[in-house]
């Protein structure tokens, strides 16, 4: 069994993973409260709490109900179903540390389609009104605190127990193993990709859902539709169909190929990506703004733009991966860097590091319309509360410690090919400035 390498220094994954067990969990709580019922302010929920105490915020905690937990399995079973029995073509993921290459059935597109079609239809023929999710909302992100804690738990025993792949093993401690996971590729059986599941299938399409859901919402609350909901909606829906387009790319990222599946990256996508990712929607529900015609087309077009960007930048690397850098970048032969790099078994692999472009203007430049999406589907709510931009912020610091993860990651695998590469194309995110 290959060892666990942690990626930062033990202390700060301790720490980290203190915070996101202690903090986050009633953090998602106090987000969903004060989106719905502290009229978005945080100084009303501070006020609240300055007042009542733990007692105070023990009683806002809801309870996990049987309609929240029928929510939840019917959801991730349907998700399950479609994920294994819709058909889509086999793909090649990026061949692991260990000398693997995981295959996967690409259905997502698929997917995303019938799971929105039939949630419409059982809105609009009256078998389910999604008013329902919305109305027990507190309870669902509850019960997907505690459930996806034990899913955790699972998958920590499956990976000392039962690993699906020789691309896995543990650092020797507890904590850590928890935390970052023990296996790159668990599956159940043969077919069923945990993480595809957990990140794509569940987190990803909850996006989907709940934006649907909060339209759907203020319309059986209001009558109406107000324009900034529309605009949030809209930019949401293709962000995620973006998404789902590009899912066969997402498994060569760092969150499929190098991230392992702990509470990290899976209690985050379970819980996390439902509840944080999806708040700017959550506080339009009751705090609809009028736009004007004019304002709403050009935040939309400037989302949509930012969106499209982030699509190309990912398009442009995959075509090049896919054509061997026989492709044209930006109309031209692309510019590359050819990398060497062993893997742990002793192979000598080759990579080519593509410097122009998109990716010539930093490294990781795809991040900076993603941040500017992010915003644009954030800044319908206008800046009456802060709390909206939640998301944004995260977002930003989350993407800048995934920039600094994979360049320490690719400097110790390119080794002197990094240190060429990053002379050429010299600023991490933002070009000319970091």
């Amino acid at each position: 069994m290959a060892e666990t390498k942690t990626v930062h220094s033990p202390l700060v994954t301790y720490f980290s993973m203190l915070s996101l067990l202690t903090l986050c969990p009633p953090f998602v709580i106090l987000l969903w409260y004060t989106m719905v019922h502290a009229d978005g302010s945080v100084c009303q929920t501070w006020d609240y709490l300055k007042q009542h105490g733990l007692q105070g915020f023990i009683n806002i905690w809801p309870r996990p109900t049987a309609i929240a937990w029928k929510i939840i399995a019917c959801y991730a079973a349907f998700e399950a179903a479609l994920q294994l029995l819709l058909p889509g073509k086999k793909v090649e993921g990026p061949i692991s540390p260990e000398g693997n290459r995981p295959v996967y059935k690409a259905n997502g597109v698929a997917a995303y389609v019938v799971t929105l079609v039939t949630y419409l239809s059982l809105w609009w023929f009256g078998i389910f009104n999604p008013s329902i999710v919305y109305d027990n909302l507190g309870e669902i992100f509850s019960a997907l605190i505690f459930g996806s804690l034990v899913f955790c738990v699972f998958l920590y025993i499956k990976g000392h127990l039962a690993p699906s792949s020789t691309d896995s093993g543990s650092s020797g401690n507890m904590i850590i193993d928890f935390y970052w996971g023990l296996e790159l590729y668990p599956r159940i059986g043969k077919n069923f990709d945990i993480k595809v599941f957990t990140n794509c299938r569940f987190g990803m399409m909850s996006w989907a859902v709940l934006a649907l859901t909060y339209c759907i919402k203020q319309y059986e609350q209001n009558g109406k539709v107000a324009d900034s909901m529309l605009v949030n909606t809209i930019l949401m829906l293709v962000y995620v169909t973006k998404f789902f387009w590009w899912e066969a790319g997402y498994w060569n990222t760092m969150d499929i190929a190098h991230d392992r599946a702990g509470f990290y990256i899976c209690w985050g996508c379970l819980v996390w990506v439902p509840s944080v990712y999806t708040s700017p929607g959550m506080y339009l529900v009751n705090h609809p703004v009028n736009l004007g015609l004019q304002l709403a087309l050009y935040i939309l077009a400037a989302g949509i733009l930012s969106i499209y960007v982030n699509y190309d930048c990912d398009r442009q690397r995959q075509e090049f991966r896919r054509t061997n850098g026989k492709c044209l970048v930006w109309g031209r032969a692309p510019s590359k860097i050819v990398a060497s790099y062993t893997t742990t078994s002793g192979q000598t692999k080759i990579s080519l590091l593509l410097t122009s472009g998109w990716w010539g203007l930093s490294r990781h430049f795809h991040y900076v319309p993603e941040i500017l999406a992010a915003f644009f589907w954030t800044v319908p709510a206008l800046f009456n509360h802060f709390l909206p931009y939640f998301y944004v912020i995260f977002l930003t610091i989350l993407l800048f410690d995934r920039a600094k993860r994979d360049d320490d990651r690719c400097r110790s695998k390119y080794g002197k090919y990094w240190k060429l590469y990053c002379e050429k194309v010299r600023y991490r995110i933002v070009p000319g400035i970091y």
